[in-house]
């Protein structure tokens, strides 16, 4: 944080100011780097489900959708549902409950039973991400958000790694449980790390004796006091009138919803392919598997950065670079046939279609410390609209036309993004 301007605070309380704002974004990325292991952990053994279950792409695909449909709506209410009842509480309970949920999964011999607690296992892991994101608004100022939001979103894509070798070493360890194992094992370090969240996840200042940090734009920290006071007045469902009365939000919900298409849709089948197409498998191959995260990751931290540094606060032009090259990755993807170049192109896939990161810094510059969460909430509900919209029909798609049509789907879905964004641009927000 700038030294030049100390946020309000004297030199003692910009000292603590700066500790616990560092402590509370590591802790909650900290815990966002396991919490995947209750989420993207069925991605790994949907081949495994098919066999012992002697289903098709299409159902799995369906029953893997639950959670993302319970997530999307989850994630709607949850960062009002934070404000409501207390932003860690809500996370706390998220966490216990998803950890719980996948181990009644383990258990469960009916694929119809297993898309119920799928789903009850979404809804409560959208509880965690809107509400987290809205707290470290409440920590980092307008000039640092893209950073605080592309670490916190870094954390998540390398969470996406860490589920990876995570369920691929249970399944090694406990091949007589199949499937099953990764919904056990990989649960314990979720479970575990909590307990340093309860400790160091701090909701505001406020919690350990300090004001509210005053933004180097007073007019932004007017502009905030003057929302609080008006949701005050006007109640629990006053910031979705507001919001979905926004043109440029709504724009944004639809740029939302194709960056989970991109993401989800890669996460979803990128395992299958590599097993049903090149004949790879997870044990034999675990790096070619990882690419994918990794080159997520990297991308979830960079790109935010790169919008504060180079682009000074405007994060549509990275929107747009990442839109081009995730088309033209998407379209030369499935023409490589051989594992190291499909592994290269795949690390570039991986970055460009990962805009997400920057998707959370604009949700913070669009609804200041008054409605970040809300709007964290609303963009991630189309995000996981797009994810569940995917996995619910792409291997419908696959069966009918083949994996080329997977990618390519997604690569013109990218172009529409970019006109999207382009749009977005010239927009102003009305009423925020």
């Amino acid at each position: 944080m700038s030294e030049k301007f100390n946020y309000g605070y004297n030199g003692q309380q910009f000292q603590k100011f700066k500790k616990y704002a560092w402590l509370t974004l590591l802790s909650f990325g900290f815990t966002y780097l396991f919490f995947y292991n209750g989420r993207q952990n069925i991605n790994l053994v949907l081949p495994l489900m098919k066999q012992e279950f002697q289903s098709d792409l299409g159902t799995l695909g369906v029953v893997s959708s639950a959670l993302f449909w319970c997530y999307a709506f989850g994630q709607l209410v949850s960062g009002r549902l934070g404000s409501f009842f207390g932003y860690k509480k809500l996370m706390i309970f998220g966490v216990a409950a998803s950890a719980v949920l996948n181990v009644a999964i383990s258990f469960q011999s009916n694929l119809v039973l297993i898309a119920i607690l799928w789903g009850l296992n979404g809804f409560c892991q959208a509880m965690v991400w809107s509400n987290g994101v809205g707290v470290i608004n409440k920590w980092w100022p307008k000039e640092k958000r893209g950073f605080a939001s592309g670490l916190a979103t870094a954390f998540s894509g390398v969470a996406q790694a860490v589920t990876y070798l995570t369920v691929n070493w249970c399944l090694i360890l406990n091949p007589e449980w199949t499937w099953r194992a990764g919904f056990r094992f990989p649960i314990i370090p979720m479970v575990l790390i909590l307990i340093a969240f309860v400790f160091f996840f701090k909701e505001k200042p406020e919690n350990v004796g300090l004001p509210a940090f005053q933004e180097a734009d007073q007019n932004l920290d007017a502009s905030d006091a003057a929302m609080e006071a008006e949701i005050a007045k006007r109640g629990f469902f006053y910031p979705y009138k507001l919001l979905f009365a926004e043109p440029k939000v709504l724009v944004f919900c639809l740029i939302s919803a194709i960056a989970g298409v991109g993401r989800y849709g890669l996460l979803t089948w990128i395992p299958t392919y590599f097993t049903e197409a090149m004949g790879l498998t997870l044990k034999d191959d675990m790096f070619t598997y990882i690419v994918l995260p990794l080159g997520q990751a990297c991308a979830m931290f960079v790109f935010p950065f790169i919008t504060d540094k180079v682009f000074k606060g405007k994060r549509e032009p990275m929107l747009i670079l990442a839109s081009v090259m995730a088309f033209i990755g998407m379209i030369c993807f499935p023409m490589f046939k051989t594992q190291m170049p499909a592994t290269v192109m795949l690390f570039v896939v991986g970055v460009f279609s990962m805009v997400t990161g920057v998707i959370w810094a604009i949700a913070g510059d669009m609804g200041g410390r008054a409605l970040s969460s809300t709007v964290v909430g609303v963009l991630d509900w189309a995000v996981y609209m797009g994810a569940a919209i995917q996995a619910s029909v792409f291997g419908f798609v696959q069966q009918t036309f083949g994996w080329p049509a997977i990618f390519v789907t997604i690569g013109v879905l990218y172009i529409v993004m970019l006109v999207l964004t382009l749009l977005a641009r010239k927009m102003k927000m009305r009423k925020l």
